[in-house]
């Protein structure tokens, strides 16, 4: 799903980018979900091969506000892939011995290796948004960043990474309802969090720290996709999409790497 996808240098205004699913397919919920169950069964068959063949690494970022579905996300498309060869890495408040480290230091080090696909939940533009935003580190300091982590990826993309980076866009209200869902079901309490009340009054600041992201780390080897997720199906549907393509597009095979393999029959 290309229209979602943010052209290098595309400047970004999130407040006129719609939330909720496009007008082709509003009604058509049925067969968003049915598509959705296609495409299941198409990248479990890729993600073998991709680990079979050892070849290729697959990198998906994930990043959202609060609530935006980056686990349901992980859970929806990733539903009946074979765990062998698919890591999650969530980014979370850094550790003392991080912070002795460049910003970049933990991240490298979950980067995957052939025939592996990693799923970042958070990921490096922390340290371009929740940084800004809190003021953990002088401009000077953080604006260098984008430039940084643009090499960074070139770096993975250069050594052989398929990098995609999405990011899951829901509005204020939608927020809204997720966080009082989270208060009025028993179920879900255990995912609230005070604080993402305090983070929600700095929605305007990061909002524009995300345009920022958006317009300058988006580039032909890293894009980033804008994926309307007030909608969940919608979501899941657009993440699987690209997701299916990107695999399709690395033209894989299942290796075949003993010679005269057909010898072997008259052994049994």
């Amino acid at each position: 799903m290309d229209e979602h996808r943010v052209k290098p240098g595309e400047k970004i205004k999130l407040n006129e980018i719609k939330c909720s699913v496009p007008k082709k397919w509003e009604g058509r919920k049925v067969e968003g979900l049915a598509k959705l169950a296609e495409l299941h069964q198409e990248l479990d068959k890729l993600q073998e091969v991709l680990y079979a063949e050892h070849k290729h690494r697959v990198l998906v970022v994930l990043q959202a506000m609060d609530t935006g579905g980056k686990d349901g996300t992980i859970r929806a498309v990733m539903e009946g892939v074979n765990p062998q060869g698919v890591k999650v890495a969530s980014f979370k408040t850094p550790t003392p011995i991080e912070l002795d480290h460049d910003y970049l230091w933990r991240v490298h080090s979950q980067t995957p290796g052939k025939g592996d696909l990693v799923i970042f939940n958070r990921s490096h533009y922390e340290d371009v948004l929740v940084v800004r935003v809190h003021n953990l580190a002088p401009e000077e300091v953080w604006k260098k960043r984008f430039d940084q982590i643009n090499a960074f990826e070139k770096t993975l993309a250069d050594e052989g990474t398929t990098i995609l980076k999405f990011f899951l866009h829901i509005d204020l209200d939608e927020q809204k309802e997720r966080l009082l869902d989270r208060i009025n079901d028993p179920t879900k309490r255990w995912k609230f969090n005070p604080g993402d009340l305090e983070e929600r009054k700095l929605w305007p600041e990061y909002m524009k720290a995300f345009e920022d992201v958006l317009e300058k780390t988006s580039t032909t080897w890293a894009p980033w996709y804008i994926v309307p997720a007030n909608a969940n199906w919608y979501r899941n549907l657009v993440v699987a999409d690209t997701l299916v393509d990107t695999l399709k597009a690395l033209n894989m095979n299942y290796p075949d790497p003993v010679e005269n393999i057909e010898q072997y029959k008259t052994q049994f």
